[in-house]
């Protein structure tokens, strides 16, 4: 069933009443929707679908639902596949499933290397086209040369270089933050400087090349101190960060594979940090890092389990639960860093007319992983008690998630 909805959208006013509805049959819109609030559809920048190669875990089909069931009208998908899309050959089978079984917008990454091996650039000039921006999302890239490579060609083709910062050569077989949790329970710790350090490094390579470069899911105090000063010193950059690591830290962890993820969720102090950053304008947007596992991947505790918890179906009410209404950040700022800001940085096209969510900011419930259109269930936030429940998502003028079952 096709949708619109008619007249001006106001952050302070988006009260939506069945009369702004517009259904292709002429009818009006139920009068189940009046007192909810619409809101522009939103975007996120950085989710993995896992199709193809990993369709157990999820499909374009099952992560673009649960994308609309978040309010998203429109996701980028992680280049971690098989194959790698480092080619328009490689890419070809990701972007049939997406024209085949994807209801919101699927807008794919390519790789910045050769199977994202970091040995040889891939065809970055045939993907241009075809992808959202490039990505080696997973791991760094650890070459310095290599990185420098890659952003002269993403300049010379108009595209963002959207790293993934980890310094290998200091992980040093860690699992979990290195910090109080890691020392007291006997776990070997991932340390703060992997991430900033090759931050560091990139945002040099970007003061060289002229590069429009974007940070991926920062997580440190130090990773928020280089963002901040590059912007200061007028480089192209931009960055994103998860909701875990604004509402959780490592006080939160406990022997469960739910709570692991990279980066990790780190110190206290690492938090605030990025709270600051998100009130200030330093973190442009905020993004999920949705990244779906089977029970069993996720069931091994926090040394054995893969990495990687889900995000779309809990963002937006998490958020404004914790953020919002908490008064750390006002609801107009949570649409720009869930809407505006990911749209005019990825250059994502979302008219408002035919892409928007509906929420009942009053409904009250415990988040229930077993509810989830997502083929993954882990999450830190199961049982959490949140306000926000997303009740209509429109993408491309057409319902691509409605709660009412009999309707969907």
């Amino acid at each position: 069933m096709n949708c619109t909805v008619k007249g001006a959208f106001v952050y302070e006013d988006g009260r939506l009443n069945a009369r702004d509805f517009s259904f292709s049959d002429g009818q009006a819109g139920d009068a189940a929707f009046e007192g909810l609030t619409i809101f522009p559809g939103f975007a996120d920048v950085h989710v993995h679908f896992r199709e193809p190669g990993f369709s157990y875990k999820e499909t374009i089909a099952s992560g673009s639902r649960a994308a609309a069931r978040g309010g998203y009208c429109a996701v980028c998908a992680m280049p971690n596949l098989n194959p790698v899309p480092d080619c328009p050959e490689t890419l070809a089978p990701q972007l049939e499933a997406i024209h085949r079984d994807a209801c919101v917008q699927v807008l794919p990454y390519g790789a910045i290397t050769m199977g994202e091996r970091g040995e040889a650039l891939a065809d970055m000039a045939g993907l241009a086209p075809l992808v959202c921006a490039f990505s080696d999302d997973g791991r760094g890239v650890q070459g310095t040369d290599m990185m420098r490579a890659a952003m002269l060609e993403a300049k010379r083709l108009h595209r963002i270089i959207a790293a993934h910062c980890e310094d290998n050569a200091l992980l040093r077989g860690g699992y979990i933050h290195d910090g109080e949790y890691a020392r007291a329970h006997g776990h070997r710790g991932i340390c703060s400087e992997s991430e900033w350090r090759q931050l560091e490094r990139d945002l040099n390579l970007v003061r060289e090349t002229g590069c429009a470069y974007h940070a991926c899911h920062i997580s440190t105090k130090e990773s928020v101190a280089l963002i901040r000063r590059a912007k200061a010193d007028g480089l192209d950059v931009s960055c994103e960060t998860g909701p875990h690591y604004l509402l959780l830290d490592e006080s939160a962890l406990q022997e469960d594979g739910r709570f692991k993820m990279n980066p990790p969720l780190r110190g206290a102090a690492d938090r605030e940090a990025l709270l600051v950053g998100l009130a200030d304008g330093t973190i442009d947007m905020i993004a999920t890092d949705h990244a779906p596992h089977s029970a069993q991947e996720k069931g091994r505790g926090l040394e054995k389990s893969a990495m990687g918890v889900v995000g779309l179906e809990t963002a937006f009410p998490l958020l404004y639960t914790n953020l919002v209404k908490k008064g750390l950040i006002s609801l107009e700022r949570l649409v720009q860093l869930l809407h505006d800001n990911p749209c005019r940085r990825f250059g994502i096209a979302l008219p408002f007319e035919t892409n928007f969510t509906a929420f009942d900011l009053e409904a009250q419930y415990a988040i229930d992983p077993a509810e989830f259109l997502s083929m993954g269930r882990s999450t830190p936030f199961a049982g959490e008690t949140v306000l926000g429940r997303c009740k209509l998502t429109v993408s491309g003028g057409r319902i691509a998630y409605i709660e009412n079952p009999e309707q969907n």
